[in-house]
């Protein structure tokens, strides 16, 4: 049996429609801002510490809406399964690389990516951005 690692992450979404992936200082793969969830914390509690500290982005609770829970094998600890409450959140604030992030990246839903993409990103979280951004208003 796999192991699962908690998390709340979002999709970033800044106002051209683009979504902001990260890179973990000292890994390769891309994937969403966000991160564990504690074990007395609500898990939108955990992406708005979590964006905060890792993007210096200050979101209230009702900015984000839950898009829903996904799974998929952890980018960075094998034999791990990442369980990931996914938020989507709207802003036009700068954002910042700061503690563990090395890198940023805002990518559009339009452009194939040749980054290295965590398996969350890049089998449930993108192909849902795109259905999100491409759907009909």
């Amino acid at each position: 049996m796999s192991k699962t690692i908690r998390i709340a992450a979002a999709l970033l979404l800044d106002p051209q429609g683009r979504t902001l992936l990260v890179r973990k200082r000292g890994t390769q793969a891309f994937m969403q801002p966000g991160g564990k969830i504690e074990a007395d914390e609500q898990p939108v509690s955990a992406l708005a510490r979590e964006l905060f500290e890792e993007l210096g982005l200050a979101i209230e609770a009702q900015d984000a809406e839950y898009l829903g829970q996904f799974s998929a094998p952890a980018a960075n600890e094998p034999g791990f399964v990442v369980q990931a409450e996914i938020f989507k959140v709207h802003t036009a604030m700068p954002v910042e690389p700061a503690a563990e992030i090395e890198e940023v990246v805002w990518v559009s839903a339009r452009k194939q990516l040749t980054l290295e993409l965590a398996p969350l990103t890049r089998d449930l979280i993108l192909p849902l951005y795109r259905q999100l951004t491409t759907a009909p208003a």
